[in-house]
């Protein structure tokens, strides 16, 4: 006897964004812990993707997992922007990536998840456009921004010692 399917995927629609260019919609209620999308793509290591990507400003690379695999994105789920009052959160599992609700979203509302950066060019800022009351104004993980944080403190040190 066929299997059936027991739950359906939201309709989602990619239109233009407040946020950053373009956005996924969703068309239905999502549940708080739904799984709305997967972010798939070629896997490519971590190596490969900066040399692919050097000199290109926007990508659709995932970091995941604890050997530096990365997701070179392609579909809906590329779509989806940072925000730091996110209503979406990701989900690893088995070498998967899916994205989640972490709340009830409402028919018309866009879906964001915090992108947590880390690991890029010290100089790059990866500024936050989500506008919202808490905004961090940086889309980095917050162990990246104290990463930084000491980073730059012991650049302070070093100049300040070679200045006495």
């Amino acid at each position: 006897m066929p299997r059936t399917k027991t739950t359906t995927s939201p309709r989602l629609l990619i239109r233009s964004s407040s946020i950053h260019a373009a956005g996924c919609y969703t068309l239905d209620a999502i549940p708080n812990g739904r799984r709305v999308i997967e972010y798939d793509g070629p896997r490519l290591s971590k190596e490969l993707a900066d040399e692919r990507y050097a000199d290109r400003i926007v990508t659709y690379l995932f970091g995941f997992g604890e050997d530096g695999t990365v997701i070179d994105g392609f579909g809906t789920a590329m779509f989806l922007n940072h925000s730091c009052a996110p209503n979406c959160d990701t989900e690893e599992t088995g070498g998967r990536v899916f994205i989640r609700a972490i709340r009830d979203i409402a028919p018309g509302e866009e879906l964001v998840y915090e992108y947590n950066l880390y690991d890029s060019d010290e100089t790059d800022t990866a500024d936050c456009y989500c506008g919202t009351p808490g905004c961090r104004g940086t889309m980095y993980s917050d162990d990246e921004l104290q990463r930084r944080a000491k980073l730059a403190a012991r650049k302070k040190a070093k100049k300040v010692a070679a200045t006495a």
